[in-house]
This record gives structure tokens, sequence and C-alpha cells, in this order.
């Protein structure tokens, strides 16, 4: 639906979801860096990131780095959380592509503690998180992340992740 009621055509949707959570995540520089990119289906998203030699911590195993690996997760677990906040305004419109893009549109919510279980060495190659919103309030949301490659049903990584919400929008 759009501002004033009306059904808006599946593809215009699809669009504005897909350029709003563009120009949200072309807000971090670090995403860029590491190569992540975002799936989107609906209002779910699978972060996605490519192998790239340059993110092995040990090459003997070879085995990516946990540094990156953490990196990955903890950006999942914030775009996620910014994403959840902000879908019932990108559905409505209220919010635009062209309005995240500006620096001051919003801010990101802050970690405050993210904790880490390596279950396994992460394999040189694609990997993949999803994160879920277990608690989201005014002040502090609790996010949990799973990170897996070839099986979602083994991960090789898991992180619980406490942020410090924005109290507004303005900058």
């Amino acid at each position: 639906m759009n501002l004033r009621g009306k059904p808006e055509p599946v593809q215009v949707v699809k669009e504005r979801r897909d350029a709003t959570l563009a120009a949200l995540v072309g807000r971090v520089p670090f995403i860029r860096w590491l190569g992540i990119r975002f799936e989107r289906h609906g209002d779910e998203l699978t972060a996605v990131l490519p192998y790239e030699g340059r993110l092995i911590g040990n090459a003997d195993l070879p085995a990516l780095h946990g540094g990156a690996t953490a990196g990955f997760l903890e950006v999942a677990a914030v775009i996620e959380l910014t994403w959840t906040g902000l879908w019932a305004e990108v559905e409505s419109g209220r919010v635009t592509p062209d309005q995240l893009r500006a620096h001051s549109a919003i801010r990101m919510p802050k970690t405050v503690d993210f904790t880490i279980d390596y279950l396994r060495s992460g394999l040189p190659r694609e990997s993949y998180a999803r994160a879920r919103v277990i608690r989201s309030g005014r002040r502090y949301a609790s996010v949990h992340v799973e990170g897996w490659q070839d099986n979602r049903s083994r991960p090789f990584v898991w992180a619980t992740g406490q942020f410090v919400m924005p109290q507004d929008r303005d900058g």
C-alpha cells in the first residue's frame, strides 16, 4: 500500500525494498570492504560473505580469519536490527532509498557486547549468516546470529550481540 492506501504493483514494492536495503547497506564502508552482500526474501535477510584469499587467517588449514568471521556476523546483526526497525516505514513508503542515502537520515544501533562462539573452522568458501532479533526496545536490543557454509543445519559460528538503540532518527 502506498501513502494514499492504494495497492502498489508487486514490481514497484520489490524495487523499493531492494533499493532501500541497498541504501542502508551502502552506509557502512566496512560492508563493502569485506564484500558482504544481502539477499532479501520479503522481510528476511541472509548475509553472504564471498570467499576471498585475503580472508584466510591460517593458511596451513586453511581457515577463515576469526576477525573477518566476527565482523561478518556483527554486520549481519546490525543490518538485521536496523532493517527490522525500518520495515513498517519502508512498507508504507515513509522511508525512501533517497532518504537513507543522506548521512543524517538514520542512526545505526551501537554494539555494546558481541559474544561469538567458533564451533569449527570456517573453510575457504562462501559463508552465510542469518540474524534474529531476540528483543528490541526503545533503548536496548539483543540479536542472535548463526553462520554456516554448505549446510545451514551445521553452523560453524554463532554469536549474540547486545546493542544500544539510537534515541531518534535525526542524525
